[in-house]
């Protein structure tokens, strides 16, 4: 809906006691027409166009078939009342053409209710009738009978409301880009922050080990070098593991690896919309399961939204005795699972 600073019953009511003025030019001229039922009926017409197209509620735009009953009312008011007028009347026809402002206000109206199709169709219309059907007022009675001006107002309305409906979607567009501008520089804070929390991560774990290395000047012993080895693992875990980590999983999956066991996070994110009370629970249940498995292989991996499960957590065994890898076959082909766990998203 077009928003143009102005409450809209306001505009309703100016629009609504404009148009009452000219019912009031017509009944003051009531005298003139030749018969007054046709004015009327007129009268009638008009009053239920306006009324109609008034209606201070539903969409700004006018409906399409409200504007073509518009027109209709147009072309009925102007036949009914200009059929009961003399134009060679000695003074002219006064107010007693108030059919022509009433049309020019009603057609207006819907310029502004963005119908300016069938608001130029009205205006033709009142000059094609001016010109051939009045006959003797001819082209200048245009003037004199007010339909110049009301055209004028048609354009003045065509063009205000354009303007209007093109300033609105360019505060449209612009509110969306305001949106976007927003939503990526919340993103870009969200990595900045990510990256910050894990470069603080990784050298609380390897500054201890960092110190060593420079302190022997590389020197290291096997002990040193496979914990090395744990640390790169630690760190890796950092990046894919993601929501998969709390200081307990931390420690039992360090621990699996002390043991000679290959662990695995793969955090896809399938957990992000979990609470901090769930996501704790459910990270808890995965340090529990990582420490009662004694299986070589570990992998935890997060399930997509939409499933009741959170997490998986497979354990495999290796029990190949050598002979996989002589016939060439790969070994893990031979694990057998000592864990298959499926953590819940809710308790």
């Amino acid at each position: 809906m077009i928003n143009i600073g102005v409450p809209r019953y306001l505009i309703v009511g100016m629009a609504a006691l404009f148009s009452a003025y000219h019912l009031i030019l017509a009944t003051y001229t009531i005298d003139i027409p030749y018969h007054k039922e046709p004015i009327f009926v007129a009268m009638g017409l008009y009053v239920m166009a306006t009324a109609v197209s008034l209606v201070p509620w539903g969409p700004t735009r006018m409906p399409i078939w409200m504007a073509a009953f518009n027109f209709a009312i147009v072309i009925a008011i102007t036949l009914l009342v200009s059929s009961e007028l003399d134009f060679q009347r000695e003074g002219g026809t006064g107010y007693a053409s108030w059919y022509v402002a009433a049309s020019g206000t009603l057609l207006t109206i819907t310029s502004t209710r963005r119908r300016n199709t069938f608001a130029w169709l009205g205006v033709a219309f009142l000059v094609v009738h001016t010109i051939i059907i009045v006959g003797p007022v001819g082209p200048g009675g245009l003037v004199s009978l007010g339909i110049v001006g009301s055209a004028s107002w048609v354009a003045v309305s065509h063009i205000l409301s354009s303007a209007i409906a093109k300033a609105t979607k360019d505060a449209q567009r612009f509110a969306i880009a305001e949106r976007e501008a927003t939503d990526w520089q919340a993103a870009q804070e969200a990595h900045v922050f990510e990256r910050q929390f894990r470069l603080e991560q990784t050298s609380a774990m390897a500054l201890a080990m960092l110190r060593e290395i420079r302190d022997s000047g590389g020197d290291l012993t096997d002990e040193q070098r496979q914990e090395c080895l744990h640390l790169e693992g630690a760190i890796r875990d950092e990046i894919r593991g993601r929501k998969l980590l709390n200081d307990a999983v931390r420690d039992e999956v360090m621990v699996a690896r002390r043991r000679g066991a290959t662990v695995t996070l793969l955090d896809e994110g399938g957990i992000d919309d979990l609470s901090d009370e769930d996501l704790e629970r459910v990270l808890d249940r995965l340090a529990l399961a990582i420490r009662s498995t004694n299986a070589d292989k570990v992998i935890a991996r997060t399930v997509p939204e939409g499933s009741d499960v959170a997490v998986t957590v497979v354990g495999l065994r290796s029990i190949d005795d050598g002979s996989a890898s002589a016939l060439g076959r790969d070994p893990s082909e031979d694990d057998e699972v000592d864990l298959w766990l499926e953590i819940p998203r809710m308790a």
